[in-house]
């Protein structure tokens, strides 16, 4: 799918004075798909056709991110769950699964705190979690990234363009599954519009928040209360083998699947995998749920 089409379908809604952009298609039950950074919601466009198929998509391009507004601002976590939130009650949604990367995996375990503590605006169904830094002692930022959260971040994002880009995700896609040139130049108009290049660096403020509130999220994996799984690409240097490790740790009973030689991107990297691991998860916990019921 072409990422102009991707935009000419979906819609935009404002929330609290921002334009978010946003797609659903499909029948069935809903599955709310939620994008990592420094991208946006077209990361799912290679699982979103066999998707749509069986399940009600539901993604966004969060505020910040993608063809959704984009200001020069630190955004919480917080907000972005807020502002799913709000999109989920305009389409008049009570319940979702969720499946999450990244950036999102951080966004869906503040969901999943908020569940909890039943002030969440719908009900998450199950949560299935891709690589992402869901322990901020496993979390190994690249060095790009760690000059961009320091105080000269600002000076050195005059420089980001898209041959930085080029290089940061050649990095962190697995040795035989390089990103196409057509992905580079998909995620640097994704990145870039909007002039979003010039705010990456504030975007970061992320990894703080991630240690800041540490204990709430990783609780609300600990104790949540609906179906968990994360499926991995082991190769990602950034929240890979050493990630799935300590998640194997923490998390009781954890459900797991090993994507070897698959790095960060792994619904771009190994689509069919990632479908047959959605779709997997998703039949055994409505199953179940039905048994239950």
């Amino acid at each position: 799918m072409q990422l102009s089409h991707w935009r000419s379908s979906g819609h935009f809604l404002n929330v609290d004075g921002q334009q978010v952009f946003y797609k659903t298609e499909g029948t069935g039950p809903v599955l709310l798909l939620i994008h990592g950074y420094p991208t946006a919601s077209f990361d799912w466009a290679k699982i979103w056709p066999a998707l749509t198929n069986k399940y009600k998509c539901v993604t966004l391009d969060m505020p910040g991110f993608g063809f959704s507004d984009k200001s020069p601002k630190k955004y919480l976590i917080k907000e972005q769950a807020d502002t799913i939130s709000e999109v989920i009650r305009h389409l008049g949604i009570t319940s979702a699964h969720v499946l999450s990367h990244d950036y999102g995996d951080t966004v869906a375990q503040e969901m999943m705190a908020q569940q909890l503590e039943n002030d969440l605006a719908f009900r998450i169904e199950s949560l299935h979690l891709l690589n992402g830094g869901l322990f901020p002692e496993t979390h190994r930022a690249l060095p790009i990234q760690k000059l961009l959260l320091s105080p000269i971040g600002g000076l050195i994002i005059r420089f980001l363009n898209k041959n930085a880009i080029r290089k940061s995700m050649h990095n962190i896609f697995g040795p035989n599954t390089p990103p196409s040139d057509q992905d580079i130049n998909d995620f640097w108009i994704l990145i870039s519009t909007n002039n979003g290049h010039q705010h990456m660096h504030l975007l970061l403020d992320y990894m703080k928040q991630r240690k800041q509130y540490r204990e709430r999220w990783v609780s609300a994996l600990q104790n949540a209360n609906a179906p968990l799984r994360l499926t991995a690409g082991m190769a990602d240097p950034i929240s890979g083998a050493h990630m799935v490790a300590r998640y194997k740790q923490l998390i009781p009973n954890a459900d797991v699947i090993e994507l070897d030689q698959i790095g960060h991107y792994p619904q771009i990297e190994s689509a069919e995998a990632v479908v047959n691991s959605i779709t997997s998860f998703l039949v055994a916990t409505l199953i179940k749920r039905e048994t239950l019921s």
